[in-house]
């Protein structure tokens, strides 16, 4: 980064400047320097022209004394600096190297996050940053052997990938299953257990597919929360004659019950409400 900070130095002003004013071209020197002082005459509120270098103290690390690079600020005082840079610095110390305010007692890289507007404005403004950067990266894998990363290599080393949609094609089209786990289909019908609980509806969907380990207990807790009952209204969850036992596992109510429990292939639960005394 720093050589990169004494190449845009040694550019000069061609491309060190920002300049805003459009009128500013051609012509001799005392008359661009008289158009000039008549613009801004004219048009006092005209931005000026601006060296690179009067935006430093915005654009570099006060770690490195580069321009950033992974641009990442601190939540707690809003200062950046370079990723690298403060990963590093947090090693050691949990305050901000600008302010020294303590950014977290025991994390303080969970109080920090990326800061990519200004990153993309970094690269923008400095000439070369960003190329010069992706070569760094670039040649870092390399040397290593390792896999470059896709954002930073070239479009001669991605492997070019068939397209999915072909991959798609060739696949039968798609069919609804259902998973294998929910083995046991439940018919839920519901009686009244006493008089006066006219206000109760049977539920919209009776039919449920749910795993054969789910408990008596389960189906209660699903039918309390469909039809909003309290915790004073009593469930009673009846097969056939019997009258079933919470810690009862649906498998094994199809076990005992037998086919005779079961319609078109499903288990059929009947259930009552026991409403509170008045």
């Amino acid at each position: 980064m720093d050589g990169t900070v004494d190449r845009v130095e040694e550019e000069g002003s061609t491309r060190g400047f920002f300049r805003t004013d459009a009128s500013l071209s051609g012509g001799d020197e005392t008359r661009d320097t008289d158009h000039s002082q008549r613009s801004h005459e004219t048009h006092p509120d005209d931005e000026r022209s601006l060296p690179l270098r009067d935006f430093y103290p915005y654009i570099r690390c006060a770690l490195c004394n580069g321009f950033f690079i992974d641009a990442t600020t601190i939540t707690e005082c809003l200062h950046t600096f370079c990723k690298s840079c403060i990963v590093k610095h947090f090693f050691y110390s949990n305050r901000c190297p600008n302010c020294s305010i303590v950014v977290h007692q025991t994390q303080p890289l969970n109080s920090i996050r990326p800061d990519r507007q200004l990153q993309d404005i970094v690269f923008k403004m400095v000439p070369y940053l960003e190329e010069d950067e992706r070569s760094r990266i670039y040649a870092f894998y390399k040397q290593r052997g390792l896999g470059v990363p896709k954002p930073v290599a070239s479009p001669a080393t991605c492997p070019v990938k068939p397209p999915q949609r072909q991959k798609k094609d060739m696949l039968p089209q798609s069919v609804f299953t259902i998973p294998s786990e929910l083995d046991v289909s439940l018919m839920l019908e519901f009686v009244g257990a006493e008089e006066g609980i006219e206000n109760y509806k049977p539920l919209e969907r009776k039919y449920v597919r749910v795993s054969g380990e789910a408990t008596v207990r389960h189906v209660e807790l699903f039918i309390r929360r469909k039809m909003e009952l309290s915790q004073n209204c009593k469930v009673d969850v009846v097969c056939g004659d019997h009258l079933l036992e919470q810690c009862q596992s649906l498998r094994e109510v199809c076990n005992t019950m037998g086919k005779n429990a079961l319609q078109d292939g499903m288990l059929v639960l009947h259930f009552g409400l026991v409403l509170p005394a008045q």
